[in-house]
């Protein structure tokens, strides 16, 4: 079950734009995590490989941060807010809740819920 202090070490390694080190840090070797209805991601290395392409196709990350978060037994919420330079130069916005389980001090399942048509160009 996490405490409301390992959740919010998370948040920081997020925040701080420390995602890689965040997944190694906190996610167990089976995790897996799904993006709204798609099909899961499962296992660690995974994880990370998806992570550092995705973060490889930004031209730039202007905001990673939680605007509110909750912990009731071993599930927790984090409303996170990114707004992001796609390779293609559109700069964009998302709005998204991750939807965690965890196992002791380490997230197995994840689910991140976001309206796909927010992910409007600012």
């Amino acid at each position: 079950m996490p405490s409301r202090e390992q959740v919010q070490a998370l948040i920081s390694y997020v925040e701080q734009r420390r995602e890689v080190e965040a997944i190694r840090a906190f996610y167990a070797e089976d995790a897996q995590t799904q993006e709204n209805t798609a099909s899961p991601t499962v296992g660690l290395p995974a994880l990370i490989e998806k992570e550092e392409r995705f973060l490889a196709s930004l031209v730039a990350m202007h905001i990673s941060r939680a605007t509110s978060f909750v912990v009731d037994g071993d599930r927790a919420a984090i409303n996170w807010v990114f707004e992001f330079t796609a390779a293609n130069g559109q700069r964009m916005h998302m709005d998204e809740i991750a939807y965690q389980l965890w196992d002791g001090d380490k997230i197995v399942r994840e689910r991140y819920y976001y309206d796909t048509a927010s992910l409007g160009m600012i």
